[in-house]
């Protein structure tokens, strides 16, 4: 079940966080709003698509010091950033630091409406890439401690028996253990375990002597 997306908005300006709310319950979201950028960090992640549109100039820590802190756990959660007097600099700096959008007040409903379905659609995309990394860390960690030691030196390009010599068994061991690694990893093809190595950077170094 798609859970329905949620827009954070972080503004101390009661009028602007209001109509907001206003404006993204109308388009279809959930809207939750907050006066300040503490008010929101100590609001648990959500797991549904979401974005922040999140004022620039707030009383306790300003937008820009609360992307900062946010940026590296919450990857699914592009901001849009609303200020009153922006400059240059200070938005060539949000956009360096993964920002969706940077918009001056007043702003036009149709293009925070649009910039809001941009960033919903972009932390759709990121949410499924996670969930999917998830998924194949799962599988890997599913895989004894020989067959994740198979798999390593088969990835690198080493025959059966090439890698039969390196771990010290047979050549047949060797194949039973990659038909395992295989089906455990749902992979139809070693060019599809090699890929699921490179997103999981699964290397030599992982076996183990």
């Amino acid at each position: 079940m798609m859970l329905t997306p949620v827009v954070f908005v972080v503004d101390d300006d009661i009028s602007v966080r209001e109509s907001l709310e206003l404006l993204i319950q109308t388009a279809g979201y959930q809207s939750e709003t907050f006066a300040s950028a503490q008010e929101f960090l100590s609001r648990p992640r959500v797991l549904a698509p979401s974005c922040l549109v999140l004022d620039v100039n707030l009383p306790d820590l300003d937008g820009l010091e609360l992307q900062k802190r946010i940026a590296a756990n919450r990857v699914d959660m592009p901001i849009i950033f609303i200020t009153g007097y922006g400059d240059v600099p200070m938005t060539v700096e949000a956009m360096k630091a993964g920002a969706a959008e940077f918009l001056t007040k007043p702003f036009g409903e149709d293009v925070m409406l649009s910039a809001i379905h941009n960033a919903i659609d972009r932390s759709q995309a990121a949410l499924g890439l996670e969930a999917e990394m998830r998924a194949l860390r799962q599988r890997h960690a599913s895989l004894s401690r020989r067959e994740a030691e198979v798999m390593a030196l088969v990835v690198s390009g080493m025959l059966n028996k090439q890698a039969g010599g390196e771990l010290g068994i047979s050549e047949i061991t060797v194949k039973a253990h990659r038909g395992h690694v295989m089906r455990k990893m749902k992979a139809d093809s070693l060019a599809a375990l090699v890929r699921m190595a490179e997103r999981l950077s699964v290397s030599t170094h992982q076996v183990k002597a």
